[in-house]
């Protein structure tokens, strides 16, 4: 009995351990090598998985690198200390990348656009793009909701007066909120070009001068007053050349419109439009006049005795 039991035992062990090294062989025989330098890489990277890179995350990035063409100096979050770090392990030169940050090309915050209804549904951009476009007239606008500020990974990203804001010390370029931005209007561009066009919309002039007070009529004003013809007029938008621009600032003072803005290190400044002065009705502008013909009348009437006075023969004494 204990023979018959012990036999199977005997041969499923057997079997189990020839497997068992069958199984260790192969893994070694048909094992991929991983390059060494690969968990250094890792080790290096901040490990965010952002994607703004371009790859899937930090480990595919490493896989890369190693696998050749690709420069060590994609990685927007670590920037050049990681940079750095990472051509030492690849045993290359590192080079200089120019600081980039996004740019929310869009200046009309619901007291400047003309809304069309009032969005209640899923406060989300995605949602409201839906539903005729969003809420504004413009079909180009922030929508103001913040698909990008739930995306982004470093709290670059706030909503402030209806409309994307951007903190530039925070910003690494990953572009995340410009590939969730459901109108596009998130652009990554050089840090050094102070300048920005805050529009978007290719409308012609008169549309966009309805549908929003500070956007982009493509009237040219700008780009002639530009001294480095940095400034271009492109399907009725305004556009900066960030490589030609020596951020002189004669375009945001021309545009008649605020529709070009200055970067900050807190920010995009948001030039506000300097106050109109109120509207006279009819009737001040009555009482303006008759007090100015008063006023007249009475200086004349100075005048006209002074000039009687000076005339007068003096009496004989």
């Amino acid at each position: 009995m204990a023979f018959s039991i012990l036999v199977p035992v005997l041969v499923v062990g057997g079997m189990g351990l020839v497997f068992g090294v069958l199984l260790g062989i192969a893994s070694k025989v048909f094992a991929v090598k991983e390059d060494e330098r690969i968990p250094k890489i890792l080790e290096a990277l901040p490990g965010a998985n952002c994607g703004g890179c371009g790859f899937a995350g930090c480990a595919a990035y490493a896989s890369a690198l190693c696998s050749g063409g690709v420069k060590p100096n994609m990685c927007p979050v670590g920037g050049e200390v990681v940079a750095g770090k990472i051509s030492e392990i690849m045993g290359v030169e590192n080079e200089v990348k120019e600081k980039m940050v996004a740019r929310v090309m869009c200046n009309g915050n619901p007291d400047r656009a003309v809304q069309k209804y009032y969005f209640d549904g899923p406060r989300d951009c995605h949602s409201a793009a839906r539903l005729g476009g969003g809420e504004k007239m413009c079909a180009y606008g922030c929508l103001g909701f913040g698909s990008c500020v739930e995306v982004c990974k470093f709290g670059a990203m706030s909503v402030k007066d209806g409309v994307a804001y951007v903190d530039i010390d925070k910003c690494v370029a990953c572009g995340a909120c410009a590939e969730a931005c459901p109108k596009k209007i998130i652009k990554i561009l050089p840090l050094r070009s102070k300048y920005t066009i805050t529009c978007k919309s290719i409308e012609k002039g008169a549309a966009t001068r309805h549908d929003c007070e500070v956007g982009c009529i493509g009237c040219g004003i700008c780009a002639k007053a530009c001294p480095k013809e940095a400034i271009a007029i492109s399907d009725n938008l305004a556009v900066i050349d960030p490589n030609k621009c020596v951020n002189c600032g004669i375009c945001a003072q021309k545009c008649p419109r605020g529709a070009i803005n200055k970067v900050t290190p807190t920010g995009l400044v948001r030039l506000e439009k300097k106050p109109q002065k109120p509207k006279l009705t009819p009737e001040q502008i009555a009482e303006l006049k008759a007090k100015k013909a008063a006023e007249n009348a009475a200086k004349a009437d100075s005048d006209s005795i002074e000039k009687t006075a000076e005339f007068q023969i003096p009496a004989d004494k």
